[in-house]
C-alpha cells in the first residue's frame, strides 16, 4: 500500500523498544512475535549471526551470570542508547568486531521493522529523549539509515506521550507534566494546553538518570553489602574495572528484587550458584531477604533526583504541583509503587489511564500520520499503473470540519485515465461519506466531517462515468480532531550559542544566539551581529582562520565558561573560503538556522567583503568524550585553584575544592575507557568549576579596585605627557565614571570601565606601545618559539630601523601584527585570537 504519510512510529528505548503504525485512523501497536507490545533493546551475536530482543536478553543474562565466576568475552549488549553519539565501542568476540552504539541500535530497529509483514517500511518517526544533545540525535538518524530507513524524522519522547494522552483525554485545557523515567534517561516536559492545542512550555532532563541507576543502587546498597558480610571480595572492589564488571553482573538480581517487591511486601533472593567466587576461591551463595520498606530506602534517593528536576521545572515556571491538570507517566520504572507515592506526596497524583510502556510509540505513530513521506520514498512505492492522486489537508485540527483537496497527478500516472473521474471520501466508521464528486488535474475541494476527539481515518474511492471502481492510490488519509499546535510542539531543548571573547572583560565565554533560547518552537532562526575578528585573514591562507565554536547551554548559561555547556561543533572559516583580505577587527554577522529535526546551518556574513559563507553542521560527528580534552580541563581546574592560592584565598573551601579536583582526577584515571564514567567526571567537574567561580568572585572586586586605580593613574600620567585638550576632556569624564564605579563596587561595571581606560591609554600612547613591543621582543628573542625565526628577525630589525627615524603608528603597526602572527597561539599576548569578539 502506498502511503503519503510516514504513519510508523518507533520508541527506541534504553531497555525496551516498540513500534506502532496508523491503521484505519488509529495508532496500533505492532506485536513482537505476535504477542508482546515491546522487546528488550538487547543485541547478541553468536557464530551464526545476530539475535535481538528476548533471545538476545537470555544470552545477556547467561553471560552476566557466567562472568561472576570466570572471565568471558561479552557477546550480548544492552543500554547502548546511553552511549549514542559517542566513540564508545562494544567488542564481540564471536564476530571479532568493534560495534558502535549506532550499529547496535540499527539491529534493534531492523528487528522491529521485520515484524511488519504486509508492506515495506522505508520511512519512520523515531523518538528521542528531550534532553538528547545534537550528536545523540544525529547518531539516532545514522542508526535508522543503517537499518534501511530512507526517511527518518525524530520526535521528542515527552511530546509523543502527550500526543497519545491528549487525544484520549477529556482534559483539553491547563498544564500537563510528562514524567518520563526510562531505562537510561529522564525527561520532564511541561505542556500548556488550550482548547486542545498543545505547546511545550519548558523541559528539563538528565541523560544519565534512569532504571540503570536504580539497579546499581540496589546492587551497591543491598546485594554487595550482603556478600561482604559473608565473603571476602576486597580484590574485586579495589579494582575499578573489576568492580564495574561485577556490579553489572549483579544487576539482573537487582531487577528481580525490584520486580518481586512491586507486588510482595517481602522477597527472598536465593542464588546457590552463579554469583562468582570470593578472594579465597569460595563459591558465593546469596540468601537474602529484603522488605518493601528496605527497597524503598534505596530507590527513593534515585527517584528523588527526578522529582527535584520536575519541581525545579515547575518552580521556574511559577507553578506548583497543585497547578497541574495532568501528570502523565512514561517508562517502565514509573510502575513502581514507591515512585507513584512520592509523586503524589510531593507533586500531585499521577494519571494512570495510559500505558507507560506503549504511550510513546503510539504517540510517534500519531505524529507520523501528520508527516508527509519524502518524494524519494514516495516514488519507490508508487504504482504508476494506478491513477495517482494528491490529497491535501490539515493533519490535526480543533475544528469539526476540515477542507480536503483532491486532484489527479497526470504526470505520475502511466495507466489510462477516463475522460471523467469521480471521487468519494468515506469516513472509516461509515457514518459519513461525501458522495461522488468529479475531480481532475486542477483539483477539487471537499468538506470532511470529523468525529470529536478522534483520529479520523478516511478512504478515497475513484469511479468512472459508469460507476465502475478505478484502481488508485493513495487510498487513505487521517485527520486528528482535538489536537492542535503539532507543528510548534517540538522545542529547542537547550540554549544555543557560541564561544567568544567578551569585549568588556577579555574572557572567553558562552554567548547566547538571539532567537535560539531554550523552549523556542522548532524550526527556528537566530542571529548574532556586530561580532569582530581579532586578526586579519589572508585569502588563500588555510593557516589564517576564524573559529566559531557552537555550544548547547542550560538555563543561566550566558557568560559561563564553555566547559559548563555541551560542545556541538567548531565552524572553521579560513583564508581558503574568503575571496579577499579580511582585515583585523572586521565585522561578522551570524545567522543560525535549526530545523524541526535539530539539524543546524550557519551563515557568516562579512560586510567588508560583502560575502556570505554557509556551513551545514555535519551529522556524522561523534562525541569522543575526548580523553585528552577532559584531562586538559582537569589540569586547567587545578591551575585555577593555584590562582586562588596566589591571591591569598586560603579558606577551607579552597582546600575542599582542591580535594574534589584530585578525586575527579582519580576517577578519570580509572574510567578512561568508559564513556559513562567519563561523562560522570565531566558532570561533576562542571559543578566544581561553578563553585570555584563563585569563590573567585569574592576576590574579584578587591583586585579590580586596585587595578582600576593603578590604570587610571597611568592614564593620567600618559595624558599629561602626550595628551591634548581633547584627551584631557575624555580623561576627566573617566574620572567621574571611576568615582561612581568605586562607590557601587560592581565588578561588571568595573571591568567595562577598565577596558575603556586601557583603550584610551593605548590610543594616547600607541606609538610608544609599538616601540616597546618591538624592543621587548628583540631583547627576549630567543625565549619565543617563532614559527619562522628568520622572518621574525627581519621584522624586528626593520622595526628597530624605523624606530631610529621618527616613527609613525602606520609604519610600526603592520610590523607588530606580522610579528604576532609568527608566535605560537599560547605565546600571543591576546590568547585565542581565532574566536570572535562580542
Amino acid at each position: 500500500m502506498a502511503r503519503t504519510k510516514i504513519d510508523y512510529g518507533i520508541d527506541l528505548g534504553t531497555t525496551n523498544s516498540g513500534i506502532s503504525r496508523m491503521e484505519n485512523g488509529e495508532a496500533k501497536i505492532i506485536k513482537i512475535n505476535g504477542q508482546d507490545d515491546t522487546m528488550p533493546s538487547c543485541i547478541a551475536y553468536n557464530k551464526k549471526g545476530v539475535l535481538a530482543g528476548k533471545k538476545a536478553f537470555a544470552v545477556y543474562r547467561s553471560d552476566q551470570e557466567a562472568s561472576l565466576s570466570k572471565d568471558i568475552e561479552p557477546n550480548a549488549f544492552i543500554e547502548f542508547k546511553r552511549t549514542m553519539g559517542t566513540d564508545k565501542k562494544y567488542f564481540s568476540s564471536n564476530i571479532a568486531k568493534d560495534l558502535s552504539s549506532e550499529e547496535l541500535s540499527a539491529e534493534v530497529l531492523k528487528t522491529l521493522k521485520s515484524f511488519v509483514t504486509d508492506e515495506n517500511v522505508n520511512a519512520v518517526v523515531i523518538t528521542v529523549p528531550a534532553a538528547f544533545k545534537n550528536n545523540q540525535i544525529d547518531a539516532t538518524r545514522r542508526a535508522a539509515k543503517l537499518a534501511g530507513f530512507e526517511h527518518t524524522e525524530v520526535l521528542q519522547e515527552p511530546v509523543a506521550a502527550a500526543m497519545a494522552y491528549g487525544l484520549d483525554s477529556k482534559k483539553k485545557d491547563g498544564f500537563w507534566l510528562v514524567f518520563d523515567f526510562g531505562g537510561g534517561t529522564f525527561d520532564a516536559a511541561l505542556l500548556k494546553v488550550e482548547d486542545g492545542i498543545m505547546k511545550v512550555a519548558d523541559t528539563e532532563g538528565d541523560n544519565y538518570l534512569g532504571g540503570k541507576n536504580l539497579d546499581l543502587a540496589v546492587v551497591d546498597e543491598i546485594i554487595i553489602p550482603h556478600i561482604q558480610k559473608n565473603y571476602t571480595i576486597d580484590n574485586i572492589l579495589s579494582d575499578d574495572n573489576k568492580k564495574a564488571n561485577y556490579r553489572d553482573a549483579l544487576k539482573p538480581f537487582a531487577e528481580e528484587l525490584k520486580n518481586e517487591l512491586s507486588f510482595n511486601t517481602e522477597f527472598n533472593l536465593y542464588k546457590e550458584e552463579g554469583s562468582g567466587t570470593d578472594d579465597d576461591g569460595e563459591e558465593i551463595e546469596i540468601d537474602l531477604t529484603v522488605s518493601q520498606s528496605e527497597l524503598e530506602k534505596v530507590l527513593s534517593p534515585v527517584f528523588q533526583k527526578a522529582l527535584e528536576i520536575s519541581k525545579r521545572l515547575l518552580e521556574r515556571n511559577n507553578l506548583q504541583g497543585s497547578s497541574l491538570d495532568s501528570l502523565i507517566l512514561v517508562g517502565g520504572p514509573t510502575f513502581s509503587p514507591v515512585l507513584r507515592k512520592m509523586l503524589e506526596d510531593q507533586i500531585c497524583k499521577p494519571d494512570t489511564t495510559v500505558d507507560p510502556m506503549t504511550v510513546v510509540s503510539k504517540g510517534a505513530a500519531l505524529y507520523a500520520s501528520t508527516v508527509t513521506v519524502s518524494e524519494e520514498v514516495a516514488e519507490q512505492t508508487r504504482d504508476r499503473s494506478k491513477i495517482q492522486i494528491e490529497i491535501g489537508h490539515e493533519s490535526t485540527t480543533v475544528e469539526m470540519e476540515e477542507f480536503v483537496t483532491l486532484k489527479i497527478l497526470v504526470e505520475k500516472t502511466e495507466g489510462i485515465i477516463p475522460e471523467k473521474v469521480f471521487a468519494e471520501i468515506t469516513r472509516s466508521d461509515k457514518a459519513w461519506a461525501s458522495g461522488q464528486i468529479e475531480i481532475n488535474e486542477i483539483g477539487e475541494v471537499i468538506e470532511a466531517n470529523l468525529l470529536e476527539g478522534k483520529t479520523n481515518g478516511f478512504e478515497v474511492t475513484l469511479y468512472d462515468n459508469n460507476g465502475n471502481i478505478i484502481e488508485s492510490e493513495p487510498k487513505t488519509f487521517t485527520i486528528i480532531q482535538g489536537l492542535g499546535g503539532i507543528g510548534s510542539m517540538q522545542t529547542l531543548p537547550y540554549n544555543f550559542g557560541i564561544e567568544l571573547k567578551q569585549r568588556t572583560t577579555g574572557k572567553i565565554v558562552f554567548s547566547q544566539v538571539q532567537g535560539l533560547e531554550k523552549n523556542k518552537s522548532l524550526p527556528v532562526t537566530g542571529t548574532k551581529n556586530n561580532l569582530k575578528t581579532q586578526k586579519q585573514i589572508r585569502p588563500g591562507m588555510e593557516s589564517d582562520f576564524i573559529k566559531i565554536p557552537l555550544y548547547q547551554g542550560e538555563h543561566k548559561s550566558e557568560g559561563t565558561r564553555a566547559i559548563y555547556n555541551e560542545h556541538v561543533y567548531d565552524i572553521i572559516i579560513s583564508g581558503n573560503d574568503l575571496p579577499a583580505l579580511l582585515p583585523e577587527n572586521s565585522d561578522v554577522d551570524l545567522t543560525v538556522n535549526i530545523d524541526k529535526s535539530q539539524e543546524v546551518t550557519i551563515q557568516a556574513f562579512f560586510p567588508y567583503l560583502d560575502h556570505t559563507e554557509e556551513i551545514k553542521v555535519p551529522t556524522d560527528k561523534v562525541q569522543s568524550t575526548a580523553t585528552t580534552w577532559l584531562a586538559n580541563e582537569l589540569r586547567k581546574a587545578k591551575g585555577t585553584i593555584e590562582e586562588l592560592k596566589e591571591d591569598n584565598v586560603t579558606t577551607d573551601k579552597v582546600q575542599k575544592l582542591e580535594n574534589e579536583i584530585l578525586e575527579l582526577e582519580k576517577k578519570f584515571e580509572n574510567n578512561k575507557n568508559d564513556v559513562d564514567g567519563k561523562q560522570e567526571v565531566l558532570t561533576n567537574l562542571r559543578k566544581t568549576l561553578k563553585k570555584i567561580d563563585e569563590l573567585s568572585e569574592t576576590t574579584e572586586w578587591p583586585k579590580l579596585e586596585e587595578e582600576l586605580k593603578e590604570e587610571f593613574y597611568r592614564l593620567e600620567k600618559a595624558n599629561a605627557d602626550f595628551g591634548n585638550d581633547q584627551t584631557t576632556e575624555i580623561v576627566n569624564q573617566v574620572r567621574t565614571q571611576l568615582d561612581e564605579v568605586l562607590k557601587s563596587q560592581d565588578p561588571k561595571l568595573g571591568a567595562a570601565l577598565l577596558d575603556e581606560i586601557n583603550s584610551i591609554f593605548i590610543k594616547i600612547t600607541l606609538i610608544y606601545q609599538l616601540i616597546n613591543i618591538i624592543r621587548g621582543h628583540n631583547q627576549q628573542f630567543d625565549s619565543y618559539s617563532w614559527k619562522n625565526t628568520h622572518r621574525a628577525r627581519q621584522l624586528i630589525n626593520e622595526g628597530l630601523q624605523v624606530i631610529g627615524n621618527n616613527p609613525t603608528t602606520d609604519e610600526l603597526h603592520p610590523i607588530v601584527m606580522e610579528l604576532f602572527d609568527l608566535l605560537p597561539d599560547e605565546q600571543k599576548p591576546s590568547g585565542d585570537d581565532t574566536v570572535l569578539v562580542g
